[in-house]
């Protein structure tokens, strides 16, 4: 039987995530598309220096639920890039939480960003980045958009420490193609340190990222107990048990030369 909404809310208070204590749970059971991005831009957040103002592009930002966080807590001006939500689509939503005046959502292919150079204050993607930038040739594409001297963050599904070549056999019945995307800290710091763009500020990974990421999972599940079609990552969670899977931070920024 599916928990009523208080019990759901009681699931969701994590300690060191204040602002996120404000959003609806409904909203962001309606508009979720993986882990809880409200927390992973929370926890990202922290490790930037936003102000009201700035301009911030949102990469791969789904259903604009980070950008609209993060107009709404900064005052900073987003624009809100997916591919595979409209922008119409989120445009509605933008309208709805009332940032119509902050947030500007765009359909746009990661590799095919209609921005000028040095147009961006910051540059930020949250649970979307492995997908794309994983690519040696990616992040030189995507810093010239930022001004120098700027920020790049991103928080992503990692893992502890490469996996050896093979995934272990508890993970296998729920691993899937995608997940070779998912890479450690030090991974992450080297990929991007190899490309002498950016200066690494914060390379670390969410405290407990595991369990709270199970907790989510756990909610969705109890949310949506009479609706088939929402698995999520919940068996995979499960089986890991906290042994391989995190989330892994980077801020970085932009080197002046």
């Amino acid at each position: 039987m599916a928990l009523n909404k208080n019990q759901l809310r009681s699931m969701l208070r994590l300690d060191g995530f204040e602002r996120s204590t404000h959003y609806d749970l409904e909203w962001m059971l309606a508009n979720e598309m993986g882990p809880n991005a409200i927390w992973l831009a929370e926890f990202l957040s922290q490790g930037m220096s936003l102000q009201p103002g700035m301009r911030v592009l949102d990469m791969g930002c789904g259903t604009a639920m980070t950008s609209i966080f993060l107009a709404k807590e900064f005052g900073v001006q987003v624009w809100a890039n997916d591919l595979w939500i409209s922008a119409t689509d989120n445009f509605r939503r933008i309208m709805e939480a009332g940032v119509d005046n902050l947030v500007y959502p765009i359909h746009a292919e990661a590799h095919a960003l209609p921005y000028a150079e040095g147009f961006f204050d910051a540059v930020i993607s949250v649970d979307s980045y492995h997908y794309y930038g994983t690519d040696d040739a990616y992040l030189p594409c995507f810093a010239r958009l930022l001004k120098p001297g700027g920020q790049i963050g991103i928080v992503v599904p990692g893992l502890l420490a490469e996996l050896d070549g093979e995934v272990p056999a508890y993970l296998k019945p729920f691993w899937e193609p995608d997940f070779w995307t998912f890479h450690s800290v030090a991974w992450w710091r080297r990929h991007w340190q190899q490309t002498n763009l950016v200066e690494i500020e914060i390379a670390d990974n969410l405290p407990e990222g595991w369990a709270i990421w199970k907790k989510w999972e756990d909610v969705m599940r109890a949310a949506e107990a009479n609706k088939p079609g929402r698995e999520g990552d919940l068996e995979l969670l499960t089986a890991d048990n906290g042994r391989n899977l995190c989330f892994v931070r980077l801020v970085a920024r932009k080197l002046k030369t």
